[in-house]
């Protein structure tokens, strides 16, 4: 049974990608090749990801694919970190238009599962908070998103994560960030369940393959 929850929605969408831009734009004229958390990326690389990954989703979700599509977008090396917040905003806006569309019942491809509009927008929040707190963190930034948008986006994506812990703390643990209590920060094998949580197994759900942007 799927427990009570809160809807993702296309504003969470854009409200997370105002919030990326609000919390990083003090670090505009910083050194941005430094990096970001505890990533093996540059802040300025993990910024220019979100663009690939926004505009990914929005490809396969509004082709309906049933397989992985050739990246309309990979990667911009040489736009400022101003100009990748102002991409970043542009295409959140492009999946939302395109999940707020969708027809009931639409599915598309994600290697964590066929998802549904909603998995689609968690997916992109979630991408938006996490680098903005890696990069946000690398830049010696302070960055906390909304409770109430991160309860949304960790009931959607990580049905297995704690309900009594914060709820920002809980997706940093289940995006493998961090350890959470006495719950050991997880590997980098950690995945999403995209797909609707009425077809989630009730396992923790792991990565099998490698991701394609290594």
């Amino acid at each position: 049974m799927t427990p009570q929850r809160e809807p993702v929605t296309a504003d969470d969408l854009l409200l997370a990608a105002q919030i990326c831009h609000d919390a990083l734009m003090p670090a505009i004229g910083r050194d941005w090749s430094v990096p970001a958390g505890d990533l093996a990326w540059s802040c300025q690389t993990t910024l220019d990801h979100l663009p690939n990954a926004l505009l990914s989703y929005a490809n396969h979700l509004a082709t309906r694919a049933t397989e992985r599509r050739v990246p309309v977008r990979n990667g911009d090396p040489d736009r400022s970190p101003a100009e990748l917040l102002s991409v970043t905003a542009a295409t959140a806006a492009i999946l939302a238009a395109i999940a707020h569309a969708a027809p009931a019942g639409t599915r598309a491809f994600h290697p964590a599962g066929m998802a549904d509009p909603e998995g689609f927008l968690a997916m992109g929040c979630e991408e938006i908070m996490i680098h903005t707190d890696d990069i946000a963190r690398g830049m010696g930034l302070a960055f906390r998103p909304p409770e109430a948008l991160a309860r949304r986006v960790l009931r959607r994506l990580f049905p297995w994560a704690p309900t009594d812990a914060d709820p920002w703390a809980a997706v940093r643990w289940a995006s493998g960030r961090a350890a959470l209590g006495d719950r050991e920060r997880l590997d980098a094998d950690w995945y999403w369940q995209c797909a609707p949580l009425s077809e989630w197994d009730g396992t923790i759900k792991r990565r099998t393959a490698p991701p394609a942007w290594t």
